[in-house]
């Protein structure tokens, strides 16, 4: 099992998966767990000493911060922060969402900066080891003073209050504690605020957005170069050459990839002399398009690893007795961030549809309308297309970018806020509606290339063709397609033409390659 330190070693988009997933183990060490200790010890003089305001250790919160606590009412104030804000609506976090949620606030406590606990970190790690994952609500974060509602379900367990997934089943998880021979955690000074204030949410929906977003167009390069290749495409437009003439990294690794995969396969040389000048943009366009995509999300995942290694609470405790009481928890830099990423996924949506309608047209040399010999009795092919457009509609109205909203909370004080939280909430959705376009053109795709025999394609994408014509027959009569265009959604979703293209590298194709793979990488 790989060890990750906790507050030691960078946390990766990849590693905060891998510890979800259980591939990696994370620890604290024991340099660590001194800081940690010295950070709450100071907050522990500090209280005693009493001489100054602190907000949220000494006083309340919010538009409650000149209100100074009683010593005797300090541990009461932590405990009804949580209670108070665990005020979330809306579905239940998918699980893998609230154990980043936790992976990624140990990390950023156990950086030492935070007054926490060792007690405190150690049962969240025992939540994420033993997997015991509270239930958080998905609405309810304006993605400023930290994801308060979200991050307060979060970490009600502690404390015994809420619920948890456990085994498959919501469980209350004073009955989980109780199982397990735990007493609830009674939190110290500064530790709810600690707890709730930062930007987890925001930062666990943007490392799924970076999987998934990364999966989408790993696959959309390969359905892409499959519907040039069935709609006899030129290869031209994806030659190296004219793109170092404009050498925007995404551009020019798209370029490379599409360029190796089509030109000088036996049916690219078929149709070499044709009479076609220029194809459709969504067919010579996607250097430019999916390219651009690639640097939006490149841009997203060094952001979102900025932020999963960041101190994102309040106040920030420094050595030497320093606190310091600032805006670290505002969500805006991956708000705006997510919100980009979030039309950079569409867009790979978008020209994927384009390229399913094209297809079905029927206006390309060997390729029937609708994709079928006998149209007219059978409607082939024309209805997935709908559920694709439908599927593009719906993003367009969701890329409507959420930073660009600002509602005041906390009576004003929290005037200005990034609405982060459903930034994330979106790109995410997004990206998985792509992720079902990129299915059904992948059907579409399989059955016009068939139209190409005996001709073949570059061995990779026969490949793709082969694992899909193992689930999914070439269709000559109406049935029910909507089946089978599941069965290829799963292909995409599940990634297996992504592991495909990953394992044929390994076998020989490793000229597969671009300068730029290592850089395009979540792992």
């Amino acid at each position: 099992m790989i060890i990750f330190k906790y507050g030691k070693d960078r946390l990766t988009a990849g590693s905060a998966l891998s510890l979800a997933r259980g591939h990696m183990k994370g620890v604290l060490d024991k340099d660590i767990i001194l800081n940690i200790e010295k950070s709450a010890s100071t907050v522990a003089t500090m209280l005693e000493r009493n001489a100054e305001a602190v907000y949220g250790v000494n006083t309340g919160f919010g538009p409650l911060c000149t209100v100074m606590i009683p010593q005797r009412d300090v541990l009461t104030l932590q405990r009804n922060l949580l209670i108070s804000h665990s005020v979330g609506v809306g579905n239940n976090c998918d699980t893998l969402i609230v154990k980043l949620m936790m992976i990624t606030k140990v990390h950023a406590l156990s950086l030492g900066y935070s007054g926490i606990t060792l007690e405190t970190l150690e049962r969240i790690i025992w939540h994420i080891d033993h997997d015991v994952i509270p239930v958080v609500p998905c609405q309810g974060s304006v993605g400023a003073s930290g994801d308060l509602a979200p991050l307060s379900h979060c970490f009600l367990p502690l404390i015994g209050l809420g619920h948890v997934n456990h085994e498959g089943q919501v469980r209350p998880s004073s009955e989980i504690l109780q199982l397990f021979d735990l007493a609830p955690i009674t939190l110290k000074a500064k530790e709810g605020l600690a707890l709730i204030n930062g930007t987890q949410f925001i930062a666990a929906h943007a490392i799924c957005v970076v999987e998934k977003l990364h999966l989408a167009l790993t696959q959309a390069d390969i359905t892409g170069a499959l519907m040039v290749e069935a709609l006899s495409g030129s290869a031209s437009p994806f030659d190296p050459d004219l793109h170092r003439l404009r050498p925007f990294k995404g551009n020019m690794h798209v370029a490379e990839r599409l360029h190796y995969l089509i030109h000088g396969t036996e049916i690219n040389i078929s149709h070499i002399d044709c009479e076609r000048v220029q194809d459709p943009y969504s067919l010579r366009c996607m250097p430019q398009v999916h390219g651009t995509s690639r640097d939006v999300w490149l841009h997203l995942k060094e952001r979102t690893e900025i932020e999963i290694n960041s101190v994102t609470d309040n106040p920030v405790i420094f050595e030497g007795e320093k606190i310091i009481s600032g805006g670290s928890f505002h969500g805006q830099p991956l708000a705006l961030t997510l919100d980009y990423a979030c039309l950079a996924a569409s867009e790979i949506g978008s020209i994927s549809e384009r390229r399913t309608y094209l297809s079905l047209e029927g206006t390309t040399s060997g390729v029937p309308k609708l994709l079928i010999k006998d149209e007219g009795i059978n409607s082939g092919f024309m209805i997935p297309q709908y559920t694709s457009a439908a599927l593009v509609s719906e993003n367009k109205t969701l890329c409507y970018p959420a930073s660009a909203d600002s509602i005041p909370t906390s009576l004003g004080q929290e005037d200005h806020v990034s609405m982060g939280s459903i930034s994330g909430r979106k790109a995410l959705q997004v990206t998985e509606n792509v992720l079902k376009i990129l299915g059904i053109e992948l059907l579409c795709v399989a059955q016009a290339i068939d139209f190409k025999r005996p001709m073949k394609t570059h061995p990779i994408l026969e490949a793709v063709v082969k694992e899909v014509r193992s689930k999914i027959p070439h269709i000559t009569h109406d049935v029910l397609i909507g089946e089978y265009m599941h069965m290829a959604i799963s292909l995409i979703y599940e990634g297996t033409v992504a592991e495909i293209v990953k394992n044929k590298k390994m076998e020989g194709y490793e000229n597969f390659r671009t300068a730029y793979d290592e850089l395009f990488e979540v792992y």
